[in-house]
């Protein structure tokens, strides 16, 4: 008569894998998983929003750090959270390119000729797919920081004399005053590849979002 090997075994006799669950979920990310085109770009939004959500909460704390202790020439060279450790960090992880645009830039180099429609100061996402390898996410800037006026505001009103002087002094073709509280100071445009995305929804994403059936 055949006897089953596992009957005779108690509970305190199973030898439990250590970093089992651990080791599951790795396997379980390292599957291959199946990519609808709508998961790439519902991963696209969510992977922009993280990048310059992250850019844009570091940029408010830095800068009311560098105002409190030295004013505009402390916190001027700040203004530029696309360039910050941490943001190119998470760049490079999700093979990402980000930039900040506008049609009235600080630095010349930010130029961009962005439509009335894009500079709307909403909270609208355009995710564009140019090219089978190619996402791009882009969304408004929003003046919504008082601080943010000492450099951006009206001048002789909200940007002192010297402090604008300071400014032309690094950027001589300043375009970037006279705002608002709401206005839109210009875009976040980050471009994403396919393989950076793909990876980041597969270890990331259907964490978080109800996971969608296959079309066929």
């Amino acid at each position: 008569m055949a006897v089953s090997l596992l009957a005779g075994c108690r509970p305190d006799q199973i030898e439990h894998i250590e970093n089992g669950k651990q080791i599951a979920t790795t396997l379980e990310n390292m599957a291959v998983k199946r990519i609808l085109p709508a998961d790439f770009l519902h991963a696209t939004r969510w992977a922009g929003d993280s990048l310059t959500g992250q850019a844009d909460r570091e940029l408010r704390q830095l800068l009311a750090d560098k105002l409190r202790a030295g004013g505009v020439a402390a916190a001027l060279p700040y203004c530029r959270p696309e360039a910050y450790v941490s943001t190119d960090s998470l760049a490079h992880t999700l093979q990402a390119t980000a930039r900040r645009l506008s049609v009235r830039p600080r630095n010349v180099q930010n130029h961009a000729p962005l439509s009335a429609a894009e500079q709307r100061p909403d909270t609208t996402r355009r995710i564009q797919r140019p090219t089978a390898d190619m996402f791009v996410y882009q969304r408004p800037i929003l003046l919504t920081d008082a601080q943010c006026l000492r450099c951006h505001g009206t001048v002789g009103q909200d940007v002192s004399a010297a402090d604008y002087a300071l400014i032309k002094q690094q950027y001589a073709q300043d375009q970037a005053t006279g705002y608002k509280l709401g206005d839109a100071l210009g875009v976040w445009r980050v471009t994403f590849t396919r393989n950076g995305l793909g990876e980041f929804y597969t270890m990331k994403t259907r964490k978080v979002m109800k996971p969608r059936k296959p079309l066929f």
